[in-house]
């Protein structure tokens, strides 16, 4: 049995009750995912961010994220994510290294880093994924955007990610060069 089917045999990884006590008591591995479109110089020249309603009822922008399953590579979780959020044409070139560009640690308690999740305790590699295909939202995400990197920085449009999803997007950009 290959490791992509065990990750689809174990379903949502652990019971919501068990997962519930596991945020409680761990730090969770994530994956935080900037979906970037480049020109034909492979320069960044659009970042997509999504809509969506956060827990707590609100409408907020994001950007791809979600834990990586119990017998998935980084790779794996990156491309299941993508999936997920921007559809199954999103095409989404996964980087040859799973090195991230940035390690973000999400505390529940506002205050101990720029990073906030109410949930829990995360550990969240970062990483820039250009995309090729026809992305659409999916699931729980209302709308997804791309943005020009000019129009995103000049605008108020960051300020409406949560939790330091902002500071992963400047991130981004500033590896990516552009910033």
């Amino acid at each position: 049995m290959s490791p992509r089917t065990a990750v689809g045999a174990e379903g949502a990884w652990f019971e919501p009750d068990k997962m519930a006590q596991l945020r409680r008591e761990l730090p969770i591995p994530y994956l935080d995912v900037v979906p970037v479109r480049t020109d034909v110089d492979g320069s960044v020249s659009q970042v997509g961010l999504i809509l969506r309603a956060s827990g707590t009822g609100r409408i907020v922008r994001t950007i791809v994220s979600g834990r990586i399953l119990i017998h998935e590579t980084i790779r794996e979780a990156i491309i299941r994510h993508v999936d997920k959020d921007l559809g199954p044409m999103a095409l989404p070139r996964v980087p040859v290294s799973p090195v991230p560009f940035t390690v973000a640690e999400y505390f529940p308690t506002p205050g101990q880093s720029p990073f906030t999740d109410p949930r829990q305790h995360a550990i969240s590699l970062a990483y820039l994924v250009p995309v090729d295909g026809e992305t659409a939202p999916q699931e729980d995400a209302l709308e997804l955007n791309w943005y020009d990197f000019g129009e995103l920085l000049d605008s108020q449009i960051l300020d409406e990610l949560e939790g330091g999803h902002d500071i992963i997007v400047r991130r981004a950009l500033a590896h990516a060069g552009v910033i």
